[in-house]
């Protein structure tokens, strides 16, 4: 009787959650598994993977041309969560706290881009910018420029195509979080005497933190990763720890080397995930 009563409780739940574990297991923990084991192997000659076990791996990840790009890599991503940030707030606010019928095709503007692949939308940002691109163009058929402007292959550009990737991460957090304030927190600040940027900084800013922080997290963590943003707009004048991953798998030939820069970008999306959920961030908001 109890093994009848144990199957029916344990059989429903063992063919809902088994195909999602089983999925899990093969498509996220073999592969991480893998990458992990890659990184301690060694190459040969002629560069293919040999199961010879070594740290030699982790011990080129300190050599000084891959810290610059580290340092280049934290730059840019902490450029463009700044940026993602101060252009965001204000519209989520706005978006959020309206009770216009435009609220929902606002929304739908930050959604949109989803709908088309961001590498073809780099791609027409490059062709844009150009030296014989529109802006460009337009720019001299006005006589504004007498030569067409170097937009592309730096740093600046780089972080704007960063920004115009991930800024709708940004938004959906900040959005959730601003949905969620209580209008009577705001009324009764007001009624107190603070108004203006004192409830702001006092009131809303606290209450909203968990929103920023989450849309931190989303940006910062896949802007380090980001290669081909760099690579198009950025001319390989402004890599990423991406583009280093990417060369060792391609060009480089050298597999555990760019299988090692993964397992460490990977425990930075670890530190950082722990220190949101320390100060009491909501995991669902990150899609954990």
């Amino acid at each position: 009787m109890n093994k009848k009563r144990f199957r029916e409780k344990t059989l429903p739940a063992t063919i809902m959650v088994g195909p999602v574990t089983l999925w899990l297991i093969l498509l996220v923990a073999v592969p991480l598994i893998y990458i992990l084991v890659m990184s301690f192997c060694s190459i040969d000659q002629y560069y293919n993977v040999t199961f010879q076990f070594t740290f030699d791996n982790y011990k080129h990840l300190v050599d000084s041309s891959y810290i610059k790009i580290y340092v280049q890599s934290l730059v840019i991503a902490l450029l463009t969560t700044v940026i993602c940030i101060v252009l965001a707030y204000p519209f989520t606010y706005i978006i959020a706290r309206t009770k216009s019928r435009s609220k929902n095709l606002l929304y739908m503007l930050v959604i949109i881009p989803f709908w088309t692949n961001s590498l073809i939308r780099i791609y027409g940002w490059k062709t844009f910018l150009g030296s014989s691109g529109w802006l460009n163009t337009v720019l001299m058929k006005l006589h504004l420029i007498s030569e067409p402007l170097n937009l592309l292959y730096n740093q600046g550009t780089t972080v704007f195509g960063m920004v115009y990737c991930l800024f709708p991460f940004m938004v959906l957090p900040l959005y959730t979080a601003i949905g969620k304030l209580n209008h009577t927190l705001l009324e009764a600040s007001s009624d107190l005497g603070a108004k203006g940027w004192r409830t702001f900084f006092e009131v809303i800013l606290p209450l909203t933190a968990s929103g920023i922080f989450s849309g931190c997290i989303m940006v910062f963590i896949p802007c380090l990763g980001y290669f081909f943003v760099s690579n198009i707009l950025g001319g390989g004048n402004a890599d990423v720890i991406g583009n280093l991953i990417e060369r060792q798998f391609k060009s480089g030939n050298n597999w555990p080397l760019g299988a090692a820069l993964s397992i460490i970008l990977i425990v930075i999306t670890l530190i950082l995930v722990k220190l949101y959920q320390k100060t009491g961030g909501d995991m669902d908001s990150l899609g954990v």
